[in-house]
């Protein structure tokens, strides 16, 4: 029986590198892979899963218009693997949803849990909702050597509180931290 994985973590936890290594992995076996990356997501250019160690594969778009139940019914791989789910819809992770639960095929889903503020991504909330298995992809914080939790979003080198909840970026944009280190932070930021 599928299961649906929600594997979550900070920035710079890995979790690209292990959509890559999953892949591979079923690939390896002569098995097939569906790949799936939000559209959002354009870092490395759209369609695109990519490390910051330097591994780098296509991937299908998602976008509004994608039905991931009628791609699924027509590719039938062994299992879809899903980059940057934080930026899924509640729909589309219906679909995925239905692509577990009606075709039987295993979805693992890697994102982010919540933004650089605290609050939660609209598809890792609907996916920490449904999700069969919900794992975490640990690091360590930034500034001291607590596992980090949260997203600290900074600019040049400065970290900030306000914005807009999507703004793409890696190491030049965000910092992984503890909340006690994230709390510091912000204090300062204020005064």
């Amino acid at each position: 029986m599928a299961k649906l994985y929600f594997r979550y973590g900070t920035m710079n936890s890995g979790k690209s590198i292990e959509v890559l290594r999953v892949a591979h992995n079923y690939e390896e076996q002569g098995k097939k892979v569906l790949l799936l990356t939000p559209v959002v997501d354009d870092r490395f250019g759209v369609g695109q899963v990519a490390s910051r160690i330097g591994m780098q594969k296509g991937a299908t778009v998602v976008d509004e218009h994608l039905d991931m139940v009628a791609l699924a019914s027509t590719e039938r791989p062994n299992c879809i693997l899903v980059d940057e789910a934080q930026f899924l819809s509640t729909v589309q992770v219906a679909q995925l949803i239905e692509v577990v639960d009606e075709l039987d095929i295993p979805v693992i889903a890697y994102g982010l849990r919540a933004d650089f503020m605290g609050q939660l991504f609209e598809g890792s909330n609907a996916l920490l909702a449904v999700a069969d298995t919900i794992e975490e992809i640990k690091t360590v914080c930034w500034y001291c050597n607590k596992k980090a939790i949260m997203n600290m979003r900074c600019k040049d080198g400065i970290p900030i509180f306000h914005g807009e909840q999507i703004q793409i970026g890696g190491n030049e944009s965000y910092v992984p931290v503890c909340r006690k280190c994230y709390a510091a932070n912000k204090k300062k930021a204020q005064n």
